[in-house]
């Protein structure tokens, strides 16, 4: 005699229909519509599935499902990647991490540098058992993107140019100015390394502090004439630090930019 087919539990059947629907990161708006649902409805029954074991809150009005392997895990998603683009918004993945993507560094670091346009309201942001540090950006320095898959979810990443551009921006985000000046090391001896389009990214970025790092690091690191030049004819008023987080120490006024003593040797 054929089987009859089984019929799931109301409860796990709307289960059922909300997993078919997402991705990876389920959201309020995401279960109402796969339900037919009003919001409030949808948070309520998340709530539920969260107080179950099936669903695991990650930020405000966002779940990721636990699998059955994982319930007594603190982390039950394999790439935290997937996360970002849900907990952030508008945004891309830069700074050390993307450093790391695009093999300018072998350095790990246990945080995810996160460049949002959304409005960071804490400097770290928890979320399955991993640690980003999102960093607000206008939108107008949405550019020098690349989109990488991480599963069924679409990652905005920065470009190895842009990645440089941003971490000597803000250093910080980049570990300190040197590993940065490691970074651009690496990325000067890439097969991917274009002057034309660092500048370019640097002219975008808009800010002048870029090219007095730039130019002072091309001349006493990189010995390349070509983009010290091109960033001379860039230079600013004004004096800048090398790396904000350091004690400025010594002024080099050919590039407007403190140093610290231990860099005065490598001009």
């Amino acid at each position: 005699m054929p089987q009859k087919p089984v019929t799931l539990p109301p409860s796990r059947a709307r289960l059922a229909t909300v997993l078919r629907a997402s991705k990876d990161v389920i959201s309020i708006s995401l279960v109402a519509k796969a339900l037919g649902m009003e919001d409030k409805q949808a948070a309520k029954l998340l709530s539920r599935w969260s107080a179950q074991g099936w669903m695991r809150r990650i930020g405000r009005g966002l779940y990721v499902f636990v699998p059955l392997d994982f319930a007594g895990n603190e982390q039950v998603v394999a790439d935290p990647w997937v996360l970002v683009p849900a907990l952030f918004g508008p945004c891309y993945i830069g700074g050390w991490t993307a450093a790391h993507h695009w093999d300018l560094t072998e350095q790990l670091f246990n945080e995810t540098v996160v460049f949002t346009t959304n409005r960071v309201d804490a400097p770290r942001v928890e979320a399955q058992g991993v640690t980003f540090l999102p960093r607000h950006i206008p939108g107008k320095r949405m550019f020098g993107l690349k989109t990488v898959w991480r599963g069924a979810t679409r990652v905005q990443l920065s470009d190895p140019a842009r990645t440089v551009i941003d971490m000597l921006a803000a250093p910080a985000t980049g570990g300190g100015i040197d590993h940065v000046a490691e970074c651009l090391v690496a990325f000067a001896k890439s097969k991917g390394f274009d002057r034309k389009l660092l500048m370019a990214s640097a002219r975008q970025y808009g800010n002048g502090a870029i090219f007095k790092r730039l130019g002072f690091l091309s001349e006493t690191l990189l010995r390349d004439d070509e983009l010290a030049a091109a960033c001379s004819a860039r230079l600013t008023k004004g004096y800048a630090l090398l790396d904000p987080a350091l004690r400025k120490q010594r002024l080099v006024t050919a590039w407007n930019l403190w140093v610290p003593e231990r860099w005065r040797d490598r001009r």
